[in-house]
């Protein structure tokens, strides 16, 4: 179905709605903060936190110590998201206000109504690709997101999931198929939730990271969500009994521990999201092994395309990069502007 366009009287109106919502927000935080007096303001003093969930004005914030903490945004401070350390203030009933957010390592943003950036998740360390052999994987949405990894500074780790549904010949051609990915330093697993021993070393691969799973509708995003989260339902119980938030957390993104350690944020349906405006030189230095060739096109401004002289072709020529890599970095290059996926 197609989405319908928004026009500019209903974008201005919702603006104008949300921004009065926003102020009454932050007149609920200062309030708040207004009533602590003195005395108490110092007993209970700032203390660092991480954002596992927003909804609309509402944050959850998890202490040093692992408890859970309603809390609303002060003024001013920007936007907190999923992922954002932050720090916040008690107030005297019992909840709290976020006063400030830490510098991001990174943030990942997609397009809002109006095709602006919306931050969705912060300071992530891994950016999990998940494929199949069903769905038909996209090789241009795949180096889609490697390249979005790239720029980030983020890992990228790519998962191939439902490995059961093909028989031994077809595993091999099917992996054959993705075998430039782990050629050029891309990890690349190939697993099956019927086959728990194949996820050991994906389980170990997320320890200690804060990470987060993209891809196609319909390669087990949910299901593996739930195999390296065993204990969801108890930890979406504990985000409710704490703020009331868990209900939401199907809708928003969610940071979850993992049991081995580190954290998962879940983002329900984020299958595409985007870097905001980027220019094709920028584009390039997304695709890894582009880089020892740069610079050393006859001309400065080679596309990579018919020039004489290209070495990005000279290289695919002598197999350093793989054909449907530079066939991909066309296509992602020809639709360069605001949106990404």
């Amino acid at each position: 179905m197609t989405r319908r366009r928004l026009s500019e009287r209903q974008i201005e109106r919702i603006q104008t709605i949300q921004e009065r919502r926003r102020q009454r927000l932050a007149e609920r935080a200062e309030n708040a903060l207004t009533a602590l007096d003195e005395e108490e303001a110092d007993a209970l003093g700032p203390q660092a936190g991480q954002v596992v969930v927003r909804h609309g004005a509402n944050l959850a914030v998890e202490d040093p110590q692992g408890q859970i903490h309603h809390c609303l945004a002060r003024r001013h401070i920007g936007h907190p998201v999923c992922g954002d350390q932050v720090v916040w203030q008690a107030t005297a009933d019992g909840q709290g206000v976020v006063t400030a957010i830490q510098p991001r390592g990174m943030v990942l943003s997609r397009p809002d109504y109006s095709g602006r950036d919306k931050p969705l998740a912060a300071n992530l360390t891994r950016l999990v690709v998940l494929i199949a052999p069903e769905p038909d994987p996209s090789g241009y949405l795949i180096d889609q997101y490697l390249a979005a990894a790239e720029l980030m500074g983020v890992q990228a780790l790519i998962v191939a999931n439902k490995m059961d549904l093909l028989d031994a010949a077809a595993q091999t051609a099917f992996q054959a198929r993705f075998a430039h990915y782990p050629a050029i330093g891309y990890e690349t697993l190939w697993t099956s939730l019927r086959r728990p021993a194949t996820l050991t070393t994906l389980i170990a691969a997320l320890a200690g990271q804060t990470s987060i799973l993209v891809g196609q509708s319909g390669v087990g995003k949910s299901s593996l969500v739930n195999t390296l989260l065993p204990d969801l339902d108890v930890q979406i119980g504990r985000l409710s009994r704490a703020t009331g938030l868990g209900r939401h957390t199907t809708s928003t993104a969610t940071c979850y521990r993992l049991i081995g350690g580190g954290s998962l944020i879940d983002s329900p349906g984020v299958r595409s999201f985007r870097l905001g405006a980027i220019d094709r030189e920028t584009l390039q230095r997304g695709f890894r092994e582009f880089g020892p060739h740069l610079g050393h096109c006859r001309f400065g401004d080679c596309r990579h395309d018919r020039e004489p002289g290209c070495a990005i072709r000279e290289a695919v020529d002598a197999g350093q990069i793989a054909p449907q890599r530079l066939a991909n970095f066309h296509h992602l290059a020809a639709g360069l502007g605001p949106n990404w996926g």
